[in-house]
């Protein structure tokens, strides 16, 4: 299907590996020309050459800053001042126990995970309102809507998103331009499969059989026993970004496998 994307720009922040890499290619399948972003220039570059590769119809670009600093942010936006899709997906996770984050913890999730993405949506999204076309896709988790506990610090900066999606959308009135967050439950990354690896030494176990045991023992609640693809992900945030999703406004998508067992 295609979904009327060509010669589209995105720039999908934190996509040199993980959800934002499977985005980013996701969205270049359908001829969007994506900037790829991350801290390393090194691993940015041989991200952009990659997608080039496969994609060659499309024209990739490096897009290497720290978002976190404002010096950094403010000479990407300089440089890329016009783009039509913004998906803000970087972000830090770590399992951790209440009592043991100080204040400094919390400023650093705060300024990582929304207030580097707030910095770039106040910046694009007036003139998404201007050329009447845009998206803004945050990327959050389930954990927004359904704490586990073991990680206050990262919860909170994802529930802030959804809020913070919810407000900005009222500024789309009349508008086709959107701005939702999807809410993707536990995903595939690299560092998620290295870690089962190491659980499970076992070489003649499968990878698969290696992530049902996983499950079964410790996510029991999801439907789909197993982790979500990043493609998968991918595959949704470029339909929300595609005409074909313009009446999604200010929405929560969750893509949690079963694991948020409410109706809401």
């Amino acid at each position: 299907m295609d979904m009327e994307l060509k010669n589209k720009t995105a720039l999908i922040t934190g996509s040199t590996r993980g959800i934002g890499k499977a985005i980013a290619k996701e969205l270049a399948k359908e001829g969007v020309n994506v900037l790829i972003n991350g801290r390393n220039d090194e691993e940015v570059e041989r991200t952009v050459n990659e997608i080039k590769l496969e994609f060659p119809h499309t024209f990739p670009q490096n897009a290497t800053a720290d978002l976190v600093d404002n010096q950094q942010r403010e000479a990407l936006l300089k440089k890329y001042s016009q783009i039509d899709i913004l998906v803000n997906n970087m972000g830090i996770y770590e399992i951790m126990k209440y009592e043991d984050i100080d204040d400094e913890v919390w400023e650093k999730y705060i300024h990582t995970n929304v207030l580097a993405a707030n910095g770039l949506s106040k910046f694009y999204l007036p003139k998404m309102v201007k050329n009447n076309f845009g998206r803004i896709i945050f990327i959050a988790s389930e954990e927004a809507v359904m704490p586990s506990g073991q990680m206050p610090q990262y919860c909170m900066t994802k529930s802030m998103l959804l809020s913070l999606s919810k407000s900005l959308s009222k500024l789309t009135i009349g508008k086709e331009v959107t701005v939702n967050t999807i809410l993707p439950g536990p995903s595939l990354s690299e560092n998620v499969h290295q870690i089962i690896e190491g659980m499970y030494p076992n070489e003649d176990m499968t990878f698969s059989a290696k992530e049902k045991e996983f499950m079964t023992k410790n996510l029991p609640q999801s439907e789909i026993q197993r982790f979500i693809k990043p493609a998968e992900i991918g595959r949704l945030t470029t339909f929300l970004c595609s005409p074909y999703a313009s009446a999604f406004k200010g929405s929560p998508i969750r893509m949690d496998g079963g694991m948020v067992p409410t109706i809401f």
